[in-house]
């Protein structure tokens, strides 16, 4: 029987609304700290097993130009949420333990971007981007929090390892409080009683002596950074901390597998104190930093499997990638120098430089993405990549417009993770706000006027510096060039040892008229304060 044109649109009608509406992708982030371009077996790291992440590179595609905003992590963190560099905003360096939170309610997050297309979002681990508002008590619950800016769920540290308060916080409060042990936290004062650990008798009891920085408050062997007084029931511990994070990970993927899903894991490995579980010492020749890396590995596999056992792993789009390059001494006397050199282990690959450099490996890191079916398997990529533009591309992916992140310093750049092109140019930036820009071969670095200072301890322990720049004559002619501006051919010259500046002035003009731009730029629109 033939159908009349309106009874053959009612059935194709009716067959439209039989099929169901496609699901947008599950989006899972895994965030590495301190790890760098050189410390995964997929990006060559010889003496570090990491099969869940060479197996993640395998299945999809792996990109050697993919690069964090900051060479350092409270930056990298929050352009990596807010889609806007870190340098646009004063107050966004690396943070104490108590700073109030630096991202405002209501203005554009990737969460809440999300959150807004019927995403459940999620954050587990370190966040350090601060939290509460004018000051924090953290006897009561916290707001702001990660869930008042697009979060759904979140369970995090409030800084680092190293730095006090050491305590889990969910949702705002913080994790196994004892009412009648208030918490008191304090970055400028000891509290009475507080042992001195810069005492050869204090020293000799740690379970990890520091080696600078590190000798204030005394929690579970180790010193930190500031002091803290009470809440003994809710300490951390920090050789279960990479399971209890992985738990709350998967348990969050079980419990939103109904619906599309955004977990951002930011795990604390492979920052100091490299205190992990005992189940992972001796897996490397690298001592507590090259086994930290493992465990790491570890928490990433257990993730994928959750995926898989959830029947999820086909509509998820996961992304590896670190917060910013390595760092071997970085505060604790762990032998990650003296190891790393005689294993002859390269942690930021063929790059110079490592956490806090404004060189290739403070921010070019490792960059993986997943995406079965769409994301090409065991496939090279050279598209240069930004971890500021994933809100823009996650938006979009979600079937969102990211024209909120386009208008800040986001760029779509979701071709690239199906095979396509990436940026055109990326800019880099260290603690003290020195500026680097390269396109697909040049790499430029405006002179920046005098001898830089060091604006951390660790940067000025020459050791740990020639170890990650390669020589003493490295790091030598390093501090006198930085007076100048630099340019370097990356494509004949990755480990940035010849300056070309003189020789290529047109390429100079070039990408200084560039990156002028965008320092000119400023915010495209008014943002809460």
């Amino acid at each position: 029987m033939r159908l009349t044109p309106l009874l053959a649109l009612f059935s194709v009608a009716l067959a439209c609304a039989a099929e169901p509406a496609k699901r947008p992708p599950n989006i899972v982030l895994l965030y590495s700290d301190d790890i760098g371009w050189g410390d995964l077996g997929c990006y060559g790291a010889k003496v570090i097993p990491t099969p869940n992440l060479d197996r993640l590179a395998a299945q999809g595609t792996r990109f050697t130009a993919g690069y964090c905003t900051s060479a350092t992590c409270t930056p990298s963190r929050y352009s990596l949420l807010t889609g806007e560099y870190a340098w646009r905003r004063q107050g966004t360096g690396v943070l104490p333990g108590d700073a109030n939170m630096i991202i405002k309610p209501g203005r554009p997050t990737l969460p809440a971007s999300l959150a807004k297309l019927g995403y459940a979002t999620g954050v587990v681990g370190k966040w350090h981007l601060g939290l509460g508002g004018e000051s924090v008590d953290w006897n009561k619950p916290i707001s702001p929090c990660p869930n008042q800016i697009g979060f759904s769920y979140s369970y995090i540290m409030a800084a680092t390892g190293d730095r006090v308060p050491t305590v889990f916080v969910e949702d705002g409060t913080v994790v196994g409080l004892d009412p009648k042990d208030p918490i008191e936290v304090s970055y400028k004062n000891p509290f009475p009683g507080d042992p001195d650990l810069t005492s050869a008798a204090e020293r000799a009891k740690l379970k990890m002596d520091w080696s600078h920085g590190h000798n204030m408050a005394l929690v579970n062997g180790v010193g930190r950074i500031g002091w803290m007084k009470g809440g003994k029931a809710a300490l951390w511990n920090d050789e279960t901390m990479g399971d209890v994070f992985a738990d709350k990970a998967c348990a969050f993927i079980a419990a939103n597998k109904a619906k599309p899903f955004f977990l951002y894991y930011a795990s604390h490995e492979n920052h100091v104190p490299r205190v992990h579980n005992p189940r992972y010492a001796g897996r490397t020749p690298l001592g507590p930093r090259g086994d930290a890396v493992v465990a790491f590995d570890d928490q990433v596999g257990r993730i994928l499997a959750e995926l898989e056992k959830q029947g999820l792993a086909e509509n998820t789009l996961v992304i590896y990638t670190s917060d910013n390059g390595p760092v071997l001494d970085d505060g604790y006397k762990d032998q990650a120098v003296e190891r790393n050199k005689a294993a002859g282990h390269l942690p930021a690959g063929p790059f110079r430089g490592g956490k806090y450099s404004i060189l290739e490996g403070g921010t070019r890191v490792g960059f993986i993405a997943r995406w079965p079916g769409r994301t090409p398997a065991g496939q090279v990529s050279d598209a240069l990549m930004s971890q500021i533009d994933l809100p823009a591309v996650f938006t979009k992916l979600a079937g969102g417009d990211p024209a909120e992140f386009l208008k800040l310093d986001g760029v779509d750049t979701s071709a690239a993770l199906t095979g396509g092109a990436g940026r055109e140019t990326v800019i880099s930036s260290t603690q003290g706000n020195t500026l680097s820009i390269r396109d697909a071969r040049w790499k430029f670095i405006p002179g920046v006027g005098a001898p830089a200072k060091a604006k951390n301890t660790a940067a000025k322990a020459t050791g740990p510096l020639v170890a990650l720049l390669g020589s003493d004559e490295d790091l030598e002619r390093d501090r006198r060039e930085q007076t100048g501006p630099r340019l370097f051919d990356l494509l004949a010259d990755p480990a940035e040892r010849k300056n070309v500046a003189a020789e290529n002035a047109e390429v100079v003009a070039r990408l200084r008229a560039k990156l002028d731009e965008q320092k000119a730029k400023g915010v495209a629109q008014p943002l809460p304060r």
